[in-house]
């Protein structure tokens, strides 16, 4: 995007903030007397439920810790970058050809005439001719795999501008200084980074340690050039398909910063890896679905955009292998039959049928199997899951499968670090709930553990802490017989449907328990009585979001890619980076990375662009010696210096790591002799 449709995205983008947080304020306190101090009023003339709901939600972040106007304030802020976030997919979608035209001409779009021709009379009983029925009902189409942007259920869904407001905010987003851009997969990546003014980042970056979890997020918001996430993601994913391929993948074409030489000799199973650059250790094949990718800071998705492309020609690619392909034929539906040789099989799965099944499940398969994303900010989860669902759409358009023909696609796999619900009575309910008592143990302690979840986001070690927990538990339950474990009193007698306690904390014993968690989370959403239908549901969906980003931490991945952020970390989070970071805690990116390294495979890849300082300050020496080279190794740097990220006037550099791989026998039987 030129710097000229950058400038007047910018000016738009402000002028919409400061339009729906008027509008929204507005309405909380001309219709639903819900004052900016938090205090709420008895009466008002708005919806009587839609303030009831609205109360709750306030409700609902002050259990969590905020004070009356800071819970008054989240409420407007995020209820303004959702309306305005709905509103530009719309438009973006309508671009793309994957929503009626609703935005760019407003009450005469021809979404609205389509609908006056199917409902006659429709103008009469609306006095917006349906406009607002059509927006909804195209939302709710969208929410089916954007639940979490277009979901009218939610507390960001509760408030809906008014005409006035909305007339304005169609003519900021219909201005024709921005007809070129809705049409650039970039932009919501700029409207997510202008929401927030340049003064206000300018304020937070100078105000010392970030004293929030808004105030890290809006002052490490840097967009990253296209460049780089090139760089940085051939030489991660790129290059473990072009190791598994030895070297025989598009990838190397398609690619055009992946750093290879031509005399390259890629060893065999079993070799070990030679001295010297050229020998490429052997790195063995895997199932596509299997190769998963991270972005422990992902803002608005630009790394896991970029993967999409090249995990699409690796899939194409495993499709046609003959050791791989199988494995993709039978979930894909394709069958060359039982009689067919390996060879004819593979010409089969050549043809046009055959690869339009692939390319059919494959936005599907990237999306729930191989992309997930971290943030600390909602609306960078928001945007990112636009970013790639509008991706997934477009791949569609390309091999032109009709929306009726597209696989729904399920829950991505990008989630919100924030601290757990703080309703203490609902959470009780809840643990009431769950068999045996050890689970609601866990569940407190999740709870507990997630306090700091919003301010150290991904360098929370969640996982860690719920495994120590496990494994005391388990070495109790080993040690003794079950009636003197005063932890566990109901396993003393076989019970129906128990967990199996003698591998408490492996990863069965923990899909087990997620899943009755989830199944109590939602019994106790949906069940009637006390009034708080509505609260229930922000207390499930929070907690299925906490374990949601657990289960991300658990896990472990091919490839981390990372902008992360840098310098201090919030007041209330450092005492914890100090003590779980000792080697990395002088400054966050450091810490990020280390963090990342930990995330990896053995021979995992790790791209990261962040400050230069790390490789030369005497400060950042146990960074470099004990974890950029003792625990994993640069295979490329690029010194960048100035100018690279936005408004940073920081130096930057550009890098990947690779982690150790276990060490080779041979190596081993040297060391002891």
């Amino acid at each position: 995007m030129e710097k000229e449709q950058r400038n007047a995205l910018r000016k738009a983008v402000e002028t919409a903030r400061r339009l729906l947080e008027q509008e929204v304020s507005d309405q909380l306190e001309g219709l639903f007397n819900i004052l900016p101090s938090g205090e709420v009023l008895t009466g008002g003339p708005g919806d009587p439920i839609v303030r009831a709901k609205l109360i709750e939600v306030i409700e609902h972040h002050r259990t969590g810790g905020a004070k009356p106007a800071e819970a008054a304030e989240r409420l407007k802020r995020e209820a303004a970058f959702t309306i305005l976030n709905r509103f530009a997919a719309l438009k973006m979608a309508e671009k793309r050809g994957l929503a009626r035209e609703c935005i760019s001409r407003g009450l005469e779009s021809a979404g609205i005439h389509e609908l006056a021709d199917v409902t006659p009379g429709l103008s009469a009983a609306f006095p917006d001719k349906g406009y607002r029925l059509l927006l909804e009902c195209l939302m709710d189409e969208l929410s089916l795999g954007l639940q979490g942007l277009f979901d009218r259920r939610g507390p960001t869904g509760l408030i809906w501008p008014r005409p006035v407001a909305l007339e304005r905010l169609l003519e900021i987003l219909n201005d024709g200084e921005l007809a070129a851009i809705w049409a650039q997969d970039e932009t919501i990546g700029w409207i997510y980074q202008y929401f927030n003014s340049q003064d206000e980042r300018r304020e937070m970056r100078e105000a010392g340690a970030p004293r929030n979890s808004r105030e890290l997020a809006v002052r490490n918001q840097f967009f990253t050039p296209r460049y780089v996430v090139e760089f940085l993601t051939d030489n991660t994913l790129g290059r473990t398909w072009y190791e598994m391929r030895q070297g025989r993948t598009r990838l190397r074409a398609q690619c055009r910063y992946l750093v290879h030489r031509p005399n390259e000799v890629f060893l065999a199973a079993g070799d070990d890896a030679t001295d010297g650059d050229l020998y490429i250790r052997f790195r063995p094949k895997k199932d596509p679905r299997e190769l998963k990718t991270l972005d422990p800071g992902c803002g608005s998705g630009h790394f896991l955009l970029y993967a999409f492309d090249l995990l699409a020609t690796i899939y194409e690619e495993a499709w046609l292998d003959s050791e791989l392909g199988p494995v993709l034929w039978e979930e894909a539906g394709f069958r060359p039959g039982s009689d067919t040789a390996l060879g004819d099989a593979l010409s089969q799965a050549a043809g046009e049928p055959a690869m339009r099944r692939l390319r059919t499940a494959l936005p599907r398969w990237i999306l729930e199997r191989n992309l997930y994303g971290i943030d600390i900010d909602p609306r960078a989860v928001q945007i990112a899951a636009l970013a790639l669902w509008m991706r997934a759409q477009c791949f569609y358009n390309q091999i032109g499968l009709s929306p009726e023909e597209r696989p729904v696609i399920g829950k991505m796999n990008l989630v919100t670090a924030e601290p757990m619900p703080g309703e203490k009575a609902m959470l009780a309910d809840v643990v009431s709930d769950l068999q045996p008592a050890l689970l609601g143990q866990v569940v407190e302690k999740v709870f507990e553990q997630m306090r700091l979840a919003g301010e150290t986001g991904s360098l929370l070690e969640i996982e860690q802490e719920i495994q120590s927990a496990l494994d005391r538990t388990r070495r109790a339950w080993q040690a003794g017989p079950p009636e003197q474990l005063g932890l566990l009193p109901e396993i003393a007698q076989p019970r129906q449907n128990q967990l199996d306690l003698t591998n408490v904390g492996d990863a069965a014993f923990w899909s087990d328990a997620e899943a009755r968690i989830y199944k109590a989370l939602e019994r106790y959403a949906q069940a009637a009585g006390n009034g708080k239908a509505f609260a229930r549901r922000l207390f499930a969906r929070d907690t299925a979001e906490g374990f949601a980003f657990i289960d991300l931490c658990r896990q472990r991945y091919d490839v981390v890619l990372m902008n992360p952020p840098f310098g201090e970390p919030s007041k209330r989070s450092k005492s914890y980076v100090v003590k779980a970071f000792p080697r990395t805690k002088n400054d966050l990116y450091a810490a990020f990375v280390e963090r990342g390294i930990h995330w990896l495979h053995p021979g995992g890849l790790l791209g990261a662009i962040t400050s230069r300082t790390g490789f030369f300050l005497t400060s950042f020496r146990k960074w470099r010696e004990d974890v950029v080279l003792g625990e994993a190794r640069p295979t490329v740097v690029a010194d960048l210096g100035y100018g690279v990220l936005d408004t940073a006037m920081v130096e930057v550099a550009a890098y990947c790591l690779e982690k150790s791989w276990p060490t080779s026998r041979t190596k081993d039987i040297a060391g002891e002799t």
